[in-house]
């Protein structure tokens, strides 16, 4: 390398800060990359030199890309978990509630993408990711299965296993999600639009009002 590249790439290093904000660069730089070029393709110093940091300083925060993995999949799925304890809280129909789940998750992956395709999309290390956070997406899924059972029980559900209706139901606004954003190509209605059709034709088939 020449000593004008490496003046180059020093004078693009930042100045040490914030420890939280820094750790915070590097986890949305680093889902960038994962996406970009998948996991084994993503090295240690593309994600610090996204970051504009050394290799050394980003070590400080995280001792491999496995471990940086780890904290975006845990960070996303506690999220999620967080929404759907909150709404399966509230004193609503359970239909409302219902809903409001679904349209949750489904604006959650609409507004993070890059997190999005890392949990739940294709490519990722299946060790890395569940461990820690298998327990966090077990809750989460509980937590909305007894919302349709709470239908179910009230005889609200067009079929009688709800196991299958919350898996249905999940499915479908998890593949509208996912072809959106990983298709970008694609000329999408506008993403409430699209939202908004299909958890009226998902709700309104499966469970009527």
């Amino acid at each position: 390398m020449s000593e004008a590249a490496v003046i180059t790439r020093r004078s693009a290093r930042k100045a040490k800060g914030d420890g939280h904000l820094r750790r915070a660069e590097i986890l949305e730089a680093a889902e960038r990359i994962f996406v970009a070029e998948g996991y084994e393709g993503a090295t240690i110093r593309k994600i610090a030199d996204e970051v504009g940091v050394s290799s050394t300083a980003l070590y400080m925060h995280f001792k491999d890309k496995s471990c940086i993995l780890h904290e975006i999949c845990e960070r996303t799925m506690q999220q999620l978990l967080d929404r759907n304890t909150e709404i399966a809280g509230r004193k609503a129909d359970a239909r409302v509630r219902l809903r409001a789940m679904l349209e949750a998750y489904m604006l959650w992956g609409f507004e993070h993408p890059n997190s999005y395709l890392l949990v739940f999309g294709g490519g990722r290390p299946v060790s890395a990711v569940q461990m820690g956070t298998s327990g966090l997406g077990a809750q989460c899924y509980e937590i909305f299965c007894r919302v349709v059972g709470e239908l179910g029980e009230a005889g609200r559900l067009k079929a009688a296993d709800t196991e299958a209706v919350a898996q249905a139901l999940w499915a479908a606004c998890h593949g509208m999600v996912a072809l959106v954003i990983s298709r970008p190509d694609v000329k999408w209605a506008a993403r409430r639009q699209l939202l908004t059709l299909t958890l009226d034709g998902l709700l309104d088939g499966l469970a009527p009002a």
